[in-house]
């Protein structure tokens, strides 16, 4: 029992060192961070910090090892306990770089359509478009079941995925500093540069969307990846100055732009830019 206990209380230890030299990783860069100071932040000594870890570079290496286990939670489907709600973690973000409300962003349907550039904070004005055919009731269904295969299709769940990355990484120091410490620096010797990982997952995606016949003609894929890349990286890293651009909100914007030149008439039917909302074990 005594056994068991100190095993919980060491591996508590261990976390609590890991997340505070996340949060400072983040924030100020790893060259600057003494281990007294992520062990102050923790709230344990120097000495239990050298217990667990011999020097900054193997704590560095334990948070990039944390930080790819939660990048690949993400991009396997799965909702990390931040993602379910509540507020960033201390030390994480501004507060209006978390998790924005729903604001009734776009899904696309062969029934509208969306002209003009909406003011600021304003959402795209529906337009009713003309109807190539009228479906017959009879179809109705099959309809339906079309739409719902879309919405679990390689881009939805491309769609899903940047969303979750996004409120990953503004609620998550760790997921945050991973990606900073794995930027090509070479500061974690075993440690993913998830840069790298997340432009690979997205060619894996976007190369599935094609074989599903998704993509609209004559567009190459590899155009599709430097974009979808290029913006969610870019949100990635202006981020870290201001929260609001790891909101949903931009990044719905960003999808809504893309998706009318990304996919087929068809495959843009019942997607939805803004993403399905992760659900909440009850």
């Amino acid at each position: 029992m005594v056994k068991q206990v100190r095993q919980e209380r060491a591996i508590r230890t261990r976390n609590a060192l890991i997340e505070s030299a996340a949060a400072l990783f983040a924030r100020h860069g790893y060259e600057v961070v003494s281990l007294s100071t992520i062990s102050a932040r923790a709230g344990v000594s120097n000495g239990a910090l050298h217990f667990h870890f011999p020097s900054k570079a193997a704590l560095a290496e334990a948070v990039g090892v944390a930080a790819a286990q939660r990048f690949g939670r993400i991009i396997a489907g799965e909702v990390l306990p931040a993602q379910r709600g509540g507020v960033p973690e201390r030390g994480g973000l501004p507060e209006r770089g978390g998790l924005p409300r729903h604001e009734g962003a776009p899904v696309y349907g062969a029934s509208s359509r969306y002209e003009g550039v909406p003011e600021r904070g304003a959402l795209p004005r529906r337009l009713e478009a003309p109807r190539r055919w009228d479906v017959p009731r009879r179809d109705e269904a099959a309809s339906k079941q079309s739409a719902a295969s879309r919405q679990n299709s390689a881009l939805q769940t491309l769609i899903d995925t940047s969303h979750a990355l996004l409120r990953g990484l503004s609620h998550d120091a760790v997921l945050r500093a991973g990606f900073a410490l794995g930027d090509g620096a070479g500061v974690v010797g075993r440690g993913e540069d998830l840069y790298r990982r997340w432009q690979e997952w997205v060619a894996e995606s976007l190369a599935r969307a094609e074989r599903e016949g998704l993509l609209a003609r004559g567009l190459a894929v590899r155009d599709a990846v430097t974009a979808v890349v290029g913006a969610t990286i870019g949100f990635a890293v202006l981020g870290g100055q201001d929260g609001q651009w790891l909101s949903r909100t931009t990044l719905t914007r960003f999808w809504t732009l893309l998706l009318p030149r990304l996919a087929t008439p068809t495959a843009l039917e019942g997607l939805m830019a803004s993403g399905r909302l992760p659900e909440t074990p009850r």
